[in-house]
């Protein structure tokens, strides 16, 4: 069964809708302090638990840009 997801940033509240972009700071924010002190960053993806080394963040990085 998949429950419905809203998405916050259609909030009427401000806080909350301002809070998805809050919440992309933080995470490359993360990002940046994994890279500068050479350690990896745990995230879930497609459900699962994967630990993302530093340099593999790098990677993704340069790809990007």
């Amino acid at each position: 069964m998949t429950i419905p997801s809203k998405d916050i940033r259609n909030s009427s509240d401000p806080d909350i809708a301002g809070s998805y972009y809050a919440m992309q700071r933080a995470g490359q924010a993360a990002i940046d302090l994994a890279i500068q002190t050479n350690t990896a960053i745990v995230t879930t993806i497609d459900g699962k638990i994967v630990r993302i080394p530093a340099a593999e963040l790098i990677k993704q990085r340069q790809l990007r840009a």
